[in-house]
């Protein structure tokens, strides 16, 4: 909701100039930077142009022949293994909470998917993973020779640590993380992934295409990492709005999933967002998501004052009988 930092539009600024140039095709400095951030070896990272990428990179790196995911969750995970010839198998989520709980573990032995995507906290719904239940699905994971996709992407925007300690102990881990949502670059596009398997990041790497990451994007990214309060501040407005926005949304008698993202999941009457559109207002329709129905949306969680007007203006087409 905050924005880009000042500094990281600045770098961008001063890349322009420099455009007549390639973009270094391994990405070193940003490389450094982000090693010395997250404190992992080089040789662990690889950056891609933006989390989309790095999908498909290890989809088209793997080759799986079944995939498992969560459902409600991203569509770029099975669409990336669909691309590559993948059948999905879904790990169904029930409402309100769409919590993933024990019996995940029988699907994932009947299943026994090459690959198993999680997202956390997951999209749409918001919910993070459980540590202890990670970990003792990393552990069958391991057992039955699954690979793991993490998506951290929207994690800084809660208080919980990253599974990157993970790392060594489980090779078969990769975490994808970005620069979209935590510095608001998504226009940039600019990501990147860690795991201990170097032969996978290498198969990646050859997957992808030569100078992916552009000259602009390195160098917002680099800068990014220099404003670590950034992500605090953004952290600590976040909290508070999300905490409105569901007291809110809950007070026009709507159904809010507990989230701990910058998004909220709810269930309003079928139509809602045709009537907020034509108020000039976007809300995402989540009704073509596997596992949900028509009537879920995710609204952002943004500034006091949109938030404030987005409220109002669900209000008012909640009292027009005209669309419901």
């Amino acid at each position: 909701p905050l924005g880009p930092p000042p500094s990281v539009i600045s770098a961008m600024q001063r890349a322009c100039a420099q455009v007549r140039q390639y973009p270094d095709p391994y990405c070193r400095a940003l490389t450094r930077a982000i090693a010395a951030h997250e404190g992992v070896p080089e040789r662990s990272i690889l950056c891609g142009a933006g989390a989309a990428e790095l999908i498909y990179a290890y989809c088209d790196a793997l080759r799986p022949k079944k995939i498992a995911e969560l459902a409600p969750t991203f569509s770029e995970y099975s669409a990336a293994a669909a691309h590559f010839g993948a059948s999905v198998a879904r790990f169904s989520l029930h409402a309100p909470n769409f919590a993933p709980d024990e019996t995940l573990f029988s699907f994932l032995e009947s299943e026994k998917p090459d690959a198993l995507f999680l997202c956390t906290p997951n999209n749409p719904t918001g919910k993070t993973i459980p540590r202890a239940l990670l970990e003792s699905v990393l552990q069958q994971c391991k057992k039955q020779h699954t690979h793991v996709l993490l998506d951290e992407c929207f994690l800084d925007f809660t208080d919980e640590k990253s599974a990157q300690d993970l790392l060594p102990q489980f090779e078969n881990l990769l975490i994808l993380k970005a620069f979209t949502k935590n510095f608001a670059l998504a226009g940039a596009r600019v990501g990147y992934c860690l795991t201990g398997d170097t032969r996978l990041l290498s198969q990646m790497a050859a997957c992808s295409q030569p100078w992916n990451v552009s000259l602009p994007a390195q160098e917002a990214a680099v800068a990014a990492l220099q404003n670590p309060d950034w992500i605090s501040g953004a952290r600590a407005l976040v909290s508070e709005q999300r905490e409105y926005l569901t007291r809110a949304l809950q007070s026009l008698k709507l159904t809010v999933c507990p989230s701990r993202a910058n998004y909220l999941l709810f269930c309003a009457p079928v139509g809602l967002d045709e009537a907020l559109r034509r108020e000039k207002i976007a809300i995402r329709d989540c009704g073509n998501y596997p596992g949900l129905c028509p009537g879920w949306y995710r609204v952002a969680v943004r500034l006091a004052k949109e938030n404030e007007a987005l409220v109002e203006a669900i209000r008012r087409a909640m009292e027009e009988p005209s669309w419901h």
